[in-house]
Parts: C-alpha cells; sequence; structure tokens
C-alpha cells in the first residue's frame, strides 16, 4: 500500500476509535493477538525470552527509570517508525487495524522488517495506551521484534510521528503471557498518561498452534523529541 493509502487507513480508523469504547477493542483483543505468530520457530534455539526480574512492577506506577516519570501527551498523529538502540531495531511502521473476523491485524509476514501500529487504541504519544505489534520471526529467520525479550528496565524506545515529533519512551517491564490467558485490561488498560505497548510472540512453539505466548514490552512517555 502506497504511504497515502497507509495515511487514509490511519484516519479513517481513528475516526472510528473516537466513537468506539476502548474497553469493547481490549476485550476483542484478548484473542487478536495469536494472529501475530507467523514464524518458523525453527532456527537456533528460538527468540530470547525475558528474565523473571524484567517483569514490570505491579506494586507502583513509578518504575524505576533513570528519567523523569512521565511526560506531558501528545496530540492525535500516527506513527512512521520506530526505533530500538538497544536491539538496533530501526523500523518502518505501518496503520493495522481489526480484520472482519475481529482479530487485530499484522505486517505482512514476508516483510521481516516492518512494524504495525494498532490504529483502535491510542497513537504513540497520545493520553492512552499506544500499541505496536512485529513478527519474531518468519520462516526466512527473525523478523523486526526478535530481539524484544533482551530489552531491559530503562531502555529507550523512540517512536518517530507523521507530525515530526519524536515520542521517547522508557521500558519498565517486559513479560511473557499465554494467549489462552492474556490479561488484556492489564495490558491495553489506560493508565491516564502516555504508554506504549511492544507486542509480538514468545514463550513455547509448535509446528501446529505457532507460539503459545505474547511477549509484551511495558513503556511510558518520558520525552519528547
Amino acid at each position: 500500500m502506497s504511504a497515502s493509502g497507509w495515511s487514509e487507513l490511519a484516519e479513517e480508523e481513528q475516526r472510528r476509535r473516537r466513537h468506539a469504547p476502548w474497553g469493547v477493542l481490549a476485550l476483542v483483543l484478548l484473542t487478536g493477538l495469536a494472529l501475530v505468530r507467523n514464524g518458523s520457530g525453527d532456527f537456533d534455539a528460538g527468540p530470547p525470552q525475558p528474565a523473571s526480574a524484567a517483569a514490570p512492577d505491579t506494586r507502583t506506577s513509578t518504575g524505576t527509570g533513570v528519567r523523569a516519570a512521565h511526560a506531558a501527551p501528545l496530540p492525535f498523529s500516527g506513527a512512521d517508525r520506530v526505533r530500538i538502540p538497544a536491539i538496533r531495531v530501526d523500523a518502518p511502521v505501518m496503520p493495522v487495524g481489526l480484520d472482519v473476523a475481529g482479530w487485530i491485524g499484522a505486517p505482512p509476514p514476508d516483510d521481516a522488517g516492518l512494524a504495525g501500529w494498532f490504529t483502535g487504541a491510542a497513537s504513540p504519544g497520545e493520553k492512552g495506551t499506544a500499541v505496536i505489534v512485529g513478527h519474531v520471526d518468519n520462516r526466512r529467520g527473525p523478523a523486526v521484534f526478535y530481539g524484544l525479550g533482551t530489552l531491559r528496565k530503562g531502555n529507550r524506545i523512540d517512536v518517530l510521528r507523521k507530525d515530526g515529533k519524536t515520542a521517547v519512551f522508557e521500558v519498565y517491564g517486559i513479560e511473557v503471557f499465554p494467549k489462552a490467558h492474556f490479561p488484556g485490561d492489564r495490558v491495553y488498560g489506560s493508565k491516564g498518561t502516555a504508554e506504549l505497548r511492544l507486542i509480538t510472540c514468545g514463550g513455547g512453539f509448535s509446528k501446529r498452534h505457532g507460539y503459545d505466548g505474547n511477549l509484551v514490552v511495558f513503556a511510558r512517555l518520558v520525552a519528547v523529541d
């Protein structure tokens, strides 16, 4: 799809989001993320998994970041690129929505370097929880979010927006959740500030069922460049 087509899709999904309660979308997405599981799981030992110490601390909302806890949210603007210096990710971002079956969309599996911003939620940097998804691998090898499991608390994520601003997020947790028991409220629920979730496949793998979990990176907006 052309850049203008992606922009039109994002604007249309944003208009729909204004009229749809996020709670309803969150319930749909409890199973929707199973679509992001097109990898082979056959090379090496599989993608890296986060250490138990990387899980978010649910007892506090301040985290252990090196920056200020929060930055003021930005107005709506579509996502253009996502950069994660710690794992050398610098990837274009396309808008994705829900398909006709109610599943979250995903970038084409053959394009290993492409991520997808879910336009049914907040835009990156906007008040609420923005969601960017990407494949962990495909049949040819690692894909854009293969290294998410190696991230640590305090790592930086930059999301370059269509308005020219860069929303700077800081990681405060990484965790793998079984697809059958995905905690939608915890992952997607708004905390009243600007947050980001990066999501890919994780956990065990079988050729019949694919990956049995989703790896989720929790991050909050800490600056705007």
